[in-house]
């Protein structure tokens, strides 16, 4: 399995991501999307579920390191947004990741290359290829090179908006906010949503996204800051 010959693609690729392949059909497992998939060619999701994991520990262990001090509630929401399917995506983005995943012609053709959850479970996969290819050492390294920054300025973004704005409102004795889908464009494959996140007081705040859960979550830290600072 060793002896078999990436193409320059996925040469470039595994530039991009850092790590040569000493089997490199692993990677072609782990970029092997289930509607590409066949019997003699299985699809990523087995590398995913693993890669999930070695990545959690990989970013619990970091999170401690950076912060020795913080108390567990603290540390929890910074993993959750480190290790979410979004933040796996912007990896998988920020390597193009997209551009040699194997994809049926239905994904391909509904713009699977640029889908969310379809990159975030493939980074997953990639971490699972590595670790089994090179080791903890080789995921570990890979995974803190690759997350970066994030690791260390992770704290802006460790607090769930939607969450965040509920306490607020509620604790001004109000109901939950709303949110409603003022616009959808664009074609089925790349939508864009337009959510408005209202409080029960009257303000309301809007946001545009490629998913509504992003398009709600822009509005909801939109709305939080409004309120925050009246």
């Amino acid at each position: 399995m060793g002896g078999l010959k990436l193409s320059a693609e996925l040469r470039a690729f595994t530039a991009r991501l850092g790590h040569a392949f000493a089997d490199p059909e692993l990677l072609i497992h782990a970029l092997t999307h289930g509607s590409f998939s066949s019997v003699t060619r299985p699809d990523n999701q087995r590398l995913e579920f693993l890669g999930d994991r070695v990545l959690g520990l990989v970013i619990s262990e970091a999170l401690l390191a950076a912060d020795p001090l913080a108390a567990e509630g603290v540390l929890a929401p910074r993993y959750n947004a480190l290790v979410r399917k979004e933040t796996c995506a912007d990896v998988a983005r920020a390597i193009d990741l997209g551009a040699v995943l194997k994809l049926g012609k239905s994904e391909m053709v509904s713009g699977g290359r640029r889908k969310e959850a379809l990159l975030g479970d493939a980074m997953e996969a990639v971490i699972a290829a590595v670790y089994l290819d090179g080791g903890l050492d080789a995921a570990k390294a890979l995974i803190l090179r690759l997350w970066g920054d994030r690791i260390t300025t992770v704290e802006a973004d460790a607090r769930d908006p939607k969450t965040a704005l509920q306490e607020l409102v509620q604790a001004r004795g109000q109901t939950p906010p709303r949110y409603d889908i003022i616009k959808r464009d664009g074609p089925d494959h790349a939508p864009q949503f337009t959510i408005e996140a209202r409080a029960q007081s009257g303000q309301t705040a809007q946001a545009q996204a490629g998913s509504k859960r992003q398009a709600e979550q822009a509005a909801a830290k939109a709305l939080l800051e409004r309120l925050e600072n009246e």
